[in-house]
């Protein structure tokens, strides 16, 4: 079992889904974990079900929220792990679509990542260990219709994932992303509620047709998703950084 004893984890939109998943198995593996978010609802239900031992609140778009939140939390321990998990997508037709879209996705899938990572990358760089994960997506790297914006954005993170490798290879720290397909979680609840009102169909007519490319035939659980962040985060992960670490069930 990976060892985190010791270890201070923080972990960005940690309230729900995947990031609740992960910091509860960071958790489990003797980290304590900080999640942080933007509702605090959400936050304390997380640290009262043992997922995390505090909570900050602020929204990744807001660099210096970002900033304030995360000096608070290390004030406590310096942080060991970033796992930059707060996202968010929508879909619409490119030519229906705006610019503005385009703006919002990357501030929330990108500048969110950015904010976080230069909040703690110094001190992890000073102390010689750090652990960065993102939470990308299979469309950081292949296309989808409808969702132009969002695939740009989470290419984009995973562009900054490996260049960002490249400049920490040699301070102990890792930067490496995680690329979940469709997840079990409030985001695709809500894409297939999204679909059975402007069509009409069911609700498992239209998971069918979300899953009819799909290898493995059903949705990725979010503690798969947690299992492959916690592997990156261990001891026996220390000399892979730069990658991306697919959740798919083989559609890449």
């Amino acid at each position: 079992m990976t060892n985190l004893h010791g270890r201070h984890a923080l972990v960005t939109g940690g309230g729900r889904g995947i990031g609740r998943a992960i910091a509860a198995s960071l958790s489990q593996a003797g980290a304590a974990v900080t999640v942080l978010g933007r509702q605090e609802g959400p936050l304390k239900d997380a640290v009262s079900a043992g997922a995390a031992k505090a909570y900050a609140i602020a929204d990744v778009t807001d660099e210096r929220a970002v900033a304030a939140a995360i000096q608070e939390a290390s004030a406590r321990a310096p942080i060991d792990i970033l796992v930059a998990n707060a996202g968010s997508a929508v879909s619409m037709p490119f030519l229906k679509g705006s610019s503005q879209q385009f703006r919002d996705m990357f501030e929330l899938n990108v500048m969110g990542v950015v904010h976080a990572t230069r909040a703690v990358l110094g001190d992890m760089v000073k102390r010689g260990f750090g652990r960065i994960v993102v939470n990308s997506s299979v469309a950081g790297l292949k296309g989808y219709a409808y969702v132009t914006a969002y695939c740009a954005a989470k290419h984009a993170a995973v562009g900054f994932v490996r260049a960002l490798a490249q400049e920490t290879v040699k301070n102990g720290v890792t930067v490496n992303a995680v690329c979940p397909g469709y997840t079990d979680t409030d985001l695709v609840g809500s894409a297939i509620d999204f679909v059975t009102s402007k069509t009409g169909r069911s609700q498992d007519a239209a998971l069918a047709d979300m899953l009819r490319d799909k290898p493995i035939g059903r949705l990725i659980t979010p503690d798969e998703v947690a299992s492959a962040v916690l592997y990156l985060c261990s001891p026996g992960a220390s000399a892979i950084t730069g990658t991306t670490l697919t959740v798919a069930g083989g559609e890449i």
